[in-house]
């Protein structure tokens, strides 16, 4: 993870993790990947911003869905962003990629509403 953050570090301002459905927040108490955000930002040293991304529908977990299509489908237009992003680029902190149909969809709503690249980093890969 070192090795990536620091090639990714001239062009990263802000760490920011993939948001969870409110529902499953309170079901679970916590966003797992804002916590692996948190550890993320805190050594690189860069501000986590926790708020910027938020999932705007609630929609059947991406592990139940049989293809790519089908979860690009399922996550299409369920995140929005609060406000204008960070002009800076942004490092997109999720806990599994299987496709990566969330993180595009995260990333495509940070670009078009103006922040700066996006980049991503995952803990685990699920095939």
């Amino acid at each position: 993870m070192a090795t990536a953050l620091q090639a990714w570090s001239p062009l990263v301002t802000v760490v920011m993790p993939v948001p969870i459905a409110g529902h499953r927040r309170r079901l679970r108490g916590y966003n797992q990947t804002e916590l692996l955000a948190a550890e993320v930002a805190r050594d690189s040293r860069l501000p986590l911003v926790r708020r910027a991304l938020r999932k705007c529908l609630s929609t059947a977990p991406q592990v139940q869905q049989p293809d790519e299509e089908a979860r690009r489908r399922n996550v299409a237009g369920s995140f929005n962003c609060r406000g204008r992003p960070p002009a800076g680029g942004v490092l997109l902190i999720d806990d599994v990629i299987t496709t990566g149909a969330t993180l595009d969809a995260c990333a495509r709503v940070l670009l078009n509403a103006g922040s700066g690249p996006v980049f991503a980093l995952t803990f685990a890969r699920e095939d």
